[in-house]
């Protein structure tokens, strides 16, 4: 019987369909992430980074003029924040070249590893930039997160790869593009901001592939429209996630992408499958969730 006047804390409970559709939800955005890398990795080599990112950007772009002009969402295609649309699609295209850079160069499960940190790096930001505060809680998540990043990297075995730092670099290029979209999120819709992200990284792509154009054969048209499309799907797929869980939930599902991209390269490519990396991902989890997780209450009549 409740007790009029009185207020009991408990933890929320969401509806039992809502975990389920989330994690549908994140299946389609793990398998997308996936796809994406191992048809970067199958173009390594033979078609330049800044072509299949030109290329990327044309069919997103297309895309998403499809839906806003089949949906007659006009509106959609104007903003009153272009400067910090085209700040935010610098970093993130030269994240997306760093991370595409990466996935030639090194094993696949130490670049999802190593982009683990971008959640990390968003915190330093946001404390940057848009001056929130260090608590106790986000200093401890920094510290497990960079613990994680020595155990992967292992500088006292041998000298730390570039290719790692190129990884590195381009996981602080999404933490500045990231904090950007959240400042974006509160005046612009979510395809309002991909239709600049296609939009601005076009020209940008065509820049600096300039000169070093090949004509790609059938294969590689296939994986070029593979990676053309996931990219589009897996941000889809968390945007609608995120609406059913919590950011911890999120976070905890992504994390399933090592295990699975780790599969991937050990089943296709022969690589073999470090545990000292696991051990430095787990680190950056748990700093990742520490950081997202927030207990909710529910008042109780």
């Amino acid at each position: 019987m409740a007790v009029p006047g009185r207020r009991r804390t408990a933890h929320c409970l969401t509806d039992t369909g809502q975990p389920v559709g989330a994690f549908l939800w994140m299946s389609g955005a793990l398998v997308s992430f996936c796809l994406m890398a191992v048809g970067a990795r199958e173009l390594a080599g033979g078609i330049s980074t800044f072509q299949i990112l030109l290329i990327r950007s044309l069919i997103g772009l297309a895309v998403v003029t499809v839906l806003l002009v089949r949906s007659r969402r006009f509106a959609l295609f104007q903003t009153h924040r272009l400067k910090l649309h085209l700040g935010r699609n610098v970093f993130h295209f030269f994240g997306q070249y760093g991370w595409f850079l990466g996935i030639g160069l090194l094993p696949l499960a130490q670049v999802f590893a190593l982009e683990f940190t971008t959640p990390l790096w968003t915190l330093v930001v946001a404390s940057l930039f848009l001056r929130e505060s260090f608590t106790t809680r986000k200093v401890v998540a920094i510290a497990l997160g960079f613990a994680g990043v020595y155990l992967i990297l292992n500088p006292g075995r041998d000298i730390v790869s570039p290719a790692a730092l190129y990884v590195i670099g381009a996981a602080v290029c999404y933490a500045v593009a990231h904090v950007s979209t959240k400042a974006l999120s509160t005046t612009d819709d979510a395809l309002t901001i991909l239709f600049y992200m296609c939009a601005v990284q076009l020209p940008l792509g065509l820049l600096f592939s300039w000169g070093h154009w090949v004509v790609p054969a059938a294969m590689q048209w296939v994986w070029l429209v593979l990676i053309g499309v996931t990219a589009l799907t897996a941000h889809f797929c968390i945007t609608h996630a995120m609406k059913l869980a919590d950011a911890s939930v999120v976070v905890t599902l992504d994390f399933l992408r090592l295990p699975l991209i780790a599969g991937v390269g050990v089943a296709f490519y022969n690589e073999a499958f470090q545990p000292m990396l696991l051990i430095g991902a787990l680190l950056m989890l748990a700093g990742n969730l520490l950081n997202v997780y927030r207990p909710k209450s529910v008042a109780l009549d």
